[in-house]
């Protein structure tokens, strides 16, 4: 693994990718995937303000407007070559490597601002962890298994027990072609980060029997090959 530090991001695009956790998701409120979900990968931009990106080990405050803490496992790419228009076969020259996301989101918030058909906005905006290495693609040769798609289990752990997970390569929309979306029409700047969105299982809101995140809990992003990103709640 390189100990590359991190860059800074220019903007964060989260993609919605994995359709096990667009499922399940869904599911909690007694709704289908829709068939648009297919059509293309979608993304909202996210806070990329120097003040809400976390590393490793960081303390995330719990917002005072919400009681539903969540924390959503993801792995993010980082562009490393500008470019506009970027087809999915040439999208990994683009890419300078892989880190771990950590999406947090104040669900009640969330599920407010979805309601009126805007957002999610204060529901994502007051942290995002990242880290703790990035990772060229060239280290990930050995579990390639596709285009812009890698073998890497994928694990959410809350206070050291496992909550749920999968594995990179179940992913729906490939790395390749969030690249090729993002980059329609407008220029990816070097340090704009694209999220891979909830990995299947890989957040509290797809697991009833879970309680939210509380002050002194303590939770681990683990992605095979990429490490583990820590966090406590404060």
């Amino acid at each position: 693994m390189t100990d590359a530090a991190l860059p800074q991001p220019t903007s964060i695009r989260d993609f919605m990718a994995f359709e096990e956790h667009v499922r399940n998701a869904r599911a909690r409120r007694g709704a289908e995937v829709p068939p648009e979900w297919y059509e293309g990968a979608a993304f909202y931009f996210t806070n990329a303000g120097p003040s809400v990106i976390h590393g490793d080990g960081a303390t995330i405050e719990r917002p005072a407007s919400t009681k539903m803490l969540d924390v959503e496992l993801e792995v993010a790419l980082v562009i490393g070559t500008a470019g506009r228009d970027i087809s999915a076969d040439d999208a990994e020259s683009h890419i300078a490597g892989l880190t771990i996301y950590g999406d947090w989101s104040a669900r009640d918030v969330q599920r407010r601002e979805m309601a009126i058909g805007l957002g999610p906005a204060k529901a994502k905006d007051f942290a995002q962890s990242l880290g703790p290495v990035l990772v060229p693609l060239s280290e990930l040769e050995d579990v390639r298994v596709g285009r812009g798609r890698w073998d890497l289990a994928m694990d959410l752990l809350v206070n050291g027990e496992r909550v749920g997970g999968g594995n990179l390569r179940d992913i729906h929309f490939d790395l390749a072609q969030l690249v090729e979306v993002a980059s329609a029409d407008v220029e990816l700047q070097v340090n704009d980060y694209l999220g891979s969105g909830t990995v299947g299982t890989g957040c509290l809101l797809e697991h009833a029997d879970r309680p939210w995140l509380e002050p002194g809990d303590t939770v681990e992003l683990r992605v095979e090959r990429l490490g583990v990103l820590r966090a406590t709640i404060a």
